[in-house]
């Protein structure tokens, strides 16, 4: 495929469309796990670090999104957990499976959350980590992550796993190996697909969620942008029913 913004639009709906008819039993295992949890009163937490956080800000606290959605990012270790601002500095922070614990007291699930991990390759320490304490401690848990990226690398966990060996669901973005789709002559490829397909995966399984809830009769705990009249009092209504669970930074 030429390297060309035509070139990548050409690329990218081609693995759209994959994702379209090879993931909806997928989106729909997610989906059921997610409205079990809202029912009985849980939330969902979401986490990805490096790009991948941006699927936990997908999920959490936007215009058209569930409210009873919490993000965990790693940025909370300074925030909310007391750590040196100079910890974040470490650009591989990901892979130290100390910072698992941690992040998991930090979002303070009950046992009735369910959680979403976002990661690219499934590999890295913190990542694995924190899928085998979520595992432990009874949550269901969904993964995005690339099947064919994670299959062609080695875990870095101590345990030998990847993400998409503990969890319950696991939700195929379509990247390839390496992630970006348009391949250089003299080597390489440039423009990435999971920050895209990841977008979409998520709003596919809200678009379920929101389908179960509503089919059921019952309305759907979703927000207003705060930027059209009556947004805030709309969505501060709904987030005083998750008081202290759900935050929402800058």
């Amino acid at each position: 495929m030429a390297v060309t913004a035509l070139g990548y639009v050409s690329a990218i709906q081609s693995v759209i469309d994959r994702i379209a008819t090879t993931q909806v039993g997928n989106v729909n295992q997610a989906a059921d796990h997610i409205v079990t949890a809202i029912r009985a009163g849980g939330i969902l937490q979401a986490f990805g670090t490096g790009h991948s956080e941006a699927v936990a800000v997908d999920f959490a606290g936007r215009a058209g999104g569930l409210v009873p959605t919490n993000k965990i990012l790693l940025r909370d270790l300074v925030v909310y957990g007391g750590q040196e601002p100079r910890i974040l500095e470490n650009e591989k922070l990901e892979r130290d499976p100390r910072i698992a614990a941690q992040l998991y007291e930090i979002a303070a699930p009950r046992p009735e959350d369910v959680f979403v991990m976002a990661s690219q390759s499934g590999i890295n320490g913190g990542i694995v980590e924190m899928a085998l304490l979520i595992k432990q401690r009874g949550h269901k848990l969904i993964a995005i992550t690339s099947v064919e990226h994670t299959e062609r690398v080695s875990p870095r966990h101590p345990s030998g796993q990847r993400l998409a060996d503990i969890a319950d669901v696991v939700l195929d973005n379509g990247a390839p190996y390496g992630d970006a789709l348009l391949s250089l002559e003299g080597g390489g490829a440039v423009c990435p697909v999971s920050s895209v397909t990841n977008a979409l995966i998520a709003q596919l399984v809200v678009a379920e969620v929101v389908r179960r809830i509503e089919a059921a009769g019952e309305v759907a705990p979703v927000y207003l942008s705060a930027n059209v009249p009556g947004g805030d009092e709309h969505n501060h209504t709904l987030e005083s029913r998750y008081a202290g669970r759900v935050r929402r930074t800058a």
